[in-house]
C-alpha cells in the first residue's frame, strides 16, 4: 500500500474526478507519509475516496500530476512501457509511411506522461524531462524508448525555463548512442537540418509539419513573407510550392545560415529564396513605410505568453505584428498567422486578428484554422495540451 497520500481539500476534487491532469498546490489539505519530489502519491478525497495515483512536486504550484485514476495500479517500469508503447503505435497509425522522418512520439500530458516530450528525428530520439515525476524515472524511460524503438542515439534536451518552476536544473546532452552530423530529416519530400543540441525547442518545429504544406499548396505564383522564419521550413515550402519570391525575416544570423543550406539540400535556385536578420516588428513597420506588398505572409512567432497571466501583454504583440501584416498583403492576399503561447486561448487569438484587420482599415475573412498535427494530440480533459492556434486569413479584393 503506498504510505504517501495526498489529501484534497473538501468540494476540491471535481477536477481529478473529470480525469483532469492536474492538482494545484491551494487544492491540497494535506501530505501524509515523507514522499521526495517526484515520487507516487495515493491522491484521495477529503472523504477518503482514492481517487488515483500522482507523481509528487513540492516546488511547483502545480503540487502533483496525475498518473492513473485506477489507485490498484502500479507505477513501474511496466507501466510507462505500457504507456510509451501506446504512444508510438498511435503515430505509427495515423501518420502515413513516407510523410516525415521527424515525429512526436509521446505528447506528454495528452499520452498520459505528464512532462515527458519525445520528438524523433530520423534514427535520433530528442528527449526533454519537464516534471518532477519524469525525472525520478529519467533513466527508465531511456532504456525503454532503446529497446522500444532501436534508436541509434537519445539526446535530452531538458534545458528549458519551466524545469525551474519545478525546482529542477536544466541539463542538455547525449543519454544514449549517438548523432550524425549532419542530421537530416525528410517531410513532405522536403529536407530540412537539425541540430539537436543547440536548436530550438528539440530542434526542428515539428508541430508545423502539415501547416507548412498548406503554405506550399497555396503559394504557387505568390510574393511570399516569412517572419520569425529560424531555419526556413516555411519559406523553403514555399519556395518548392512555385512561389514567385520568397523574402523571409529572423533575429538570429545562425538560424538564417542553416536556412540556406536548406535552401541547398532541396535544390531551390539561389535568388528565389532572400534571407534577412532583422527585428521582424522593426522590419515589418519599414516595409509599411517604403511600401512593400506581398500576396502571401506567414506570421509564426515565439511564446509571447506561456501562461494566461502574461496574455494581457503578448495580446498587443499579436494584434501589433497581424495590423502591420495586413498592411502588407495585396487584395486578394492570404495571411498565414499562428500563436503558439498557451496562455492566449483560440477565441482570443481570433478577436485580435479581427482587431488588427479593422485597425488596418482591410475586409478580411477566415479561410481555414490550423493546429498541431496529429503527432500532438490532445486529451479531451486536458484542453491546456491545444497550444498552437492559427488562422489563414483572406483578404478580400
Amino acid at each position: 500500500m503506498n504510505k504517501n497520500i495526498l489529501t484534497l481539500k473538501p468540494d476540491r476534487d471535481k477536477s481529478v474526478l473529470q480525469r483532469r491532469p492536474w492538482i494545484f498546490s491551494g487544492a491540497v489539505a494535506r501530505v501524509e507519509g515523507s514522499p521526495e519530489m517526484g515520487d507516487t502519491m495515493m491522491v484521495k478525497s477529503a472523504d477518503g475516496q482514492e481517487l488515483g495515483l500522482a507523481a509528487y512536486s513540492p516546488n511547483s504550484q502545480i503540487r502533483a500530476r496525475m498518473w492513473t485514476w485506477d489507485a490498484d495500479q502500479q507505477v513501474d517500469t511496466d507501466f510507462l512501457k505500457a504507456k510509451i508503447s501506446e504512444a508510438i503505435a498511435m503515430r505509427r497509425k495515423l501518420i502515413p509511411v513516407g510523410e516525415t522522418t521527424s515525429v512526436r512520439l509521446v505528447h506528454a500530458e495528452s499520452d498520459g506522461i505528464p512532462g515527458l516530450v519525445v520528438d524523433q528525428y530520423g534514427d535520433v530520439l530528442v528527449m526533454q524531462v519537464l516534471t518532477a515525476g519524469v525525472e525520478k524515472w529519467r533513466e527508465e524511460i531511456k532504456d525503454i524508448l532503446v529497446n522500444l524503438t532501436g534508436t541509434g542515439g537519445v539526446y535530452e534536451r531538458s534545458d528549458v525555463e519551466v524545469r525551474h518552476l519545478e525546482g529542477l536544473e536544466p541539463r542538455s546532452g547525449l543519454l544514449y548512442g549517438g548523432v550524425p552530423d549532419p542530421l537530416v530529416v525528410e517531410e513532405n519530400g522536403l529536407k530540412f537540418l537539425v541540430d539537436v543540441a543547440g536548436g530550438q525547442k528539440t530542434g526542428f518545429y515539428v508541430d508545423q509539419r502539415r501547416n507548412r504544406q498548406k503554405v506550399r499548396e497555396a503559394a504557387e505564383g505568390r510574393d511570399v513573407l516569412n517572419c520569425f522564419c529560424y531555419t526556413g521550413a516555411f519559406s523553403v515550402y514555399a519556395a518548392a510550392g512555385g512561389a514567385k519570391s520568397v523574402l523571409s525575416v529572423d533575429s538570429s544570423d545562425e538560424a538564417l545560415v542553416v536556412a540556406e543550406e536548406n535552401r541547398k539540400l532541396n535544390g531551390l535556385p539561389d535568388g528565389l529564396l532572400t534571407w534577412q536578420a532583422g527585428d521582424v516588428f522593426k522590419d515589418l513597420r519599414t516595409m509599411r513605410d517604403s511600401r512593400q506588398s506581398f500576396d502571401l505572409i506567414v506570421l509564426d512567432p515565439p511564446k509571447f505568453a506561456p501562461t494566461s497571466a502574461q496574455a494581457k501583454q503578448a495580446v498587443r504583440g499579436y494584434k501589433d505584428i497581424n495590423l502591420l501584416a495586413f498592411k502588407l498583403l495585396r487584395p486578394g492576399g492570404l495571411l498565414f498567422t499562428f500563436s503558439c503561447s498557451g496562455g492566449v486561448k483560440e477565441d482570443l487569438f481570433q478577436k485580435v486578428v479581427a482587431g488588427a484587420a479593422l485597425d488596418a482599415g482591410v475586409d478580411a475573412r477566415i479561410v481555414d484554422r490550423m493546429h498541431q498535427g496529429v503527432d500532438h494530440p490532445v486529451a479531451l480533459q486536458f484542453p491546456e495540451g491545444a497550444y498552437l492556434k492559427g488562422l489563414v486569413c483572406e483578404v478580400r479584393e
